[in-house]
């Protein structure tokens, strides 16, 4: 349990660091879509090598393909009610609109967070070790992430103290739920786990489909489609290493 909490907060750990920048130094829009465009790579290829993969092994293509959409669709109709109210720009870094909900952006954080850090205590529960091409890709996808978001909230004045706050907090809902999907996933079926996996796999290419990849296009053009691709080529190899 202690091992999944670790792991859960060493991944989200570069949220912290994300803000950190973003609100202390200037980072050029262009660098931060790059890496953007390279963290949502490496999440794409670690939810389709790992996840998916080892899903089909498991329980089969049918299976596997209906919890991948069903973890889409389900992160498609929460994002659908979080985009009324603002919170679909949690990852831009530009001023938001008006009336948007400082509370939605905190929302989309958390549904962001929690699936990536269950899937690591999930991990733990398949190998009795954590997936570190996981651990890798959320760490990675996070720093942008929180990077751009924080300068986004920077401009809509919000308080510095209040945006590491938010972020601290998010750090700290991710370890404990690593712990809980360590914890309560132990002695499920390998059905089950497939399912979580696949499920959890469709909510996250989903999210960087509909949030991380839209901001590196508009901020750093074309090229972002190129790193995109290293970054899943990174994932393919650590995947093929392990």
């Amino acid at each position: 349990m202690y091992s999944a909490a670790f792991w859960g907060a060493i991944a989200s750990s570069s949220l912290i660091l994300g803000a950190l920048i973003g609100l202390y130094l200037f980072i050029p829009k262009k660098i931060i879509a790059c890496l953007m465009a390279l963290g949502t790579g490496i999440l794409i290829g670690a939810s389709s090598f790992d996840l998916l993969m080892k899903s089909v092994e498991k329980s089969g293509l049918l299976i596997t393909s209906i919890s991948f959409l069903c973890g889409s669709l389900a992160f498609t109709i929460i994002e659908i009610f979080l985009y009324r109210k603002g919170g679909s720009n949690r990852k831009r870094s530009h001023k938001n609109p008006e009336g948007h909900s400082g509370m939605a952006i905190y929302i989309g954080t958390l549904m962001d967070a929690i699936p990536e850090s269950l899937i690591i205590g999930l991990s733990l529960v398949n190998n009795h070790k954590v997936d570190m091409l996981f651990v890798t890709a959320i760490f990675v996808s996070n720093f942008p992430e929180s990077l751009s978001s924080s300068v986004g909230l920077k401009k809509d004045h919000y308080p510095y103290k209040k945006i590491l706050i938010l972020w601290g907090s998010v750090l700290v809902i991710s370890a404990i739920s690593s712990s809980i999907g360590y914890l309560f996933l132990t002695n499920v079926s390998h059905t089950t786990l497939s399912f979580i996996e696949a499920f959890g796999a469709g909510g996250l290419i989903a999210m960087v489909c509909s949030t991380m990849l839209p901001e590196a296009f508009e901020q750093g053009g074309p090229i972002v489609g190129f790193l995109t691709c290293i970054g899943l080529v990174f994932s393919l190899m650590m995947s093929t290493i392990g």
